[in-house]
Order: C-alpha cells, then structure tokens, then sequence
C-alpha cells in the first residue's frame, strides 16, 4: 500500500474503532495528526509507528485489542505468523558474547547474516541503531525488541527472527534504568508482516514463566522449543 494521509474517518476504519475515538486520541495528543485545509489529517507511517508503540507495554488486554486492530488492516494480506519458523536455530545465540549496546547490535545482527536470509549486516545495524537513538526499544522486562524504523526488504530474502541472551544484563536505554538480556532481533519485509510479529511477541512476553525459562535455556535448541512451546499456548488460547 503506498504511503499516503488519512482523515479522521478513514483512520477509523483503518483501526477498526470509531471516529469519536480516534478524534479524543487526536485532542489529547496521543496520535500525532495535523491540519491540512480545516481537516485533521495522519500520515500511514505514523499510525505505523503509533502501533508500534502501543506494543510492548501493554497490558494482556490491551494487546489482544491491538491484535484486532492489526489483523484488521492487515485482512488484505493475512498470513499465518509463526514465530518458531520466522527464528531458525541458527539466529540464536546463548550466551550472546556482548557487553554493550553497540556490540549487541553488530553481533545480532550478523548471526542473522549468517542465516543467508540477511544480505547486508552492517546495513541493518546502522538501522537498528538509528532507530534506537530515536526511541529505545528495552521493555522493563528486561527484553529489547530491536527492529528498524521502516522495512529493509532490500536486504532480505525473508522476514527472520534472531535471538541473543546475554550472561549479564547491560544498560540497553531503557527508560526507567531497567537492564537488558534478552534481544529478539525483527527483520521484516513488509509492515504488515512486521506488526504481526511484534505483536505476537509482544503477547508472548505477558505469558506467566515464559521469560524465566527462556533465560534458563542453556543452548538454543532449547530456547527454540521454549517459544515454540509457549507460542502454541497463544495459537491455542480462545
């Protein structure tokens, strides 16, 4: 879809609520819109990023809304989101040898290149940390869910997943001075695609001991089928 400006009732439709709600979200200054010709109006890419910023912080749900909400734009080009295939094996790394925010990036970033799926490691560490410098992505689960501003299908054969868990936590950005451990890298090709996955994983977090034992996984075999296992809890879940 290309990039284009929304007005207040197409972006109710396109979030599946009513105009009403999406003109306090305006008033209250919690969706970024502006006036064009008397009418309130909000660019694609923004309701991008405001999506995503409602993921990852959210309670139980409040995601469960969000997946609505997503899966409702996305209805044009569904698919079956499977985060177990998106993450081969071997795009996990446990213990993820880096101690700082930098060395993490460049070394998830090249364990995806490693899968093939990546063409371009150093491109998508420049991205990364751009968009880390621009809004951190640490949760105060101690989880940083890394991604780029925008797509890279550029650089990619497929969408992929990679995973690192450090030793020791490190300062990673987090806004309330929470340290980091665990890192899922998202690599996507297309928005849609990309916002399905975060919030699956995002989803994946709120799950009672899913974190703990992902921690305890002492190779990655065995964190794969730790997410594989708790994945089919969500796909199983009413």
């Amino acid at each position: 879809m290309a990039a284009k400006d929304l007005d207040i009732d197409q972006l109710a439709t396109y979030l599946h609520t009513t105009p009403q709600k999406v003109q306090r979200l305006i008033d209250r200054g919690k969706l970024p819109a502006r006036k064009v010709g008397g009418q309130w109006k909000v660019a694609e890419a923004v309701v991008h990023t405001w999506l995503e910023d409602q993921l990852g912080v959210s309670e139980s749900e409040d995601l469960d809304q969000m997946q609505r909400i997503v899966n409702k734009w996305s209805d044009d080009k569904r698919e079956d989101i499977s985060l177990g295939r998106l993450l081969p094996i071997e795009a996990i790394d446990i213990p993820l040898s880096a101690r700082t925010r930098s060395s993490v990036i460049r070394r998830i970033t090249s364990l995806a290149e490693s899968t093939g799926l990546l063409w371009d490691a150093s491109k998508m560490t420049e991205a990364i940390m751009a968009r880390e410098e621009l809004h951190p992505t640490a949760l105060d689960e101690g989880v940083a869910l890394l991604h780029p501003r925008r797509p890279q299908a550029s650089i990619l054969a497929e969408p992929l997943i990679a995973l690192g868990i450090t030793v020791q936590p490190l300062p990673f950005g987090n806004q309330s001075g929470h340290l980091t451990d665990v890192f899922f890298l998202i690599c996507s090709t297309d928005d849609r695609v990309h916002l399905q996955v975060l919030t699956k994983l995002s989803k994946l977090l709120t799950l009672p001991d899913f974190l703990t034992e992902l921690r305890e996984s002492v190779n990655a075999k065995e964190a794969h089928a730790t997410i594989g296992r708790f994945e089919s809890m969500l796909d199983d879940a009413p």
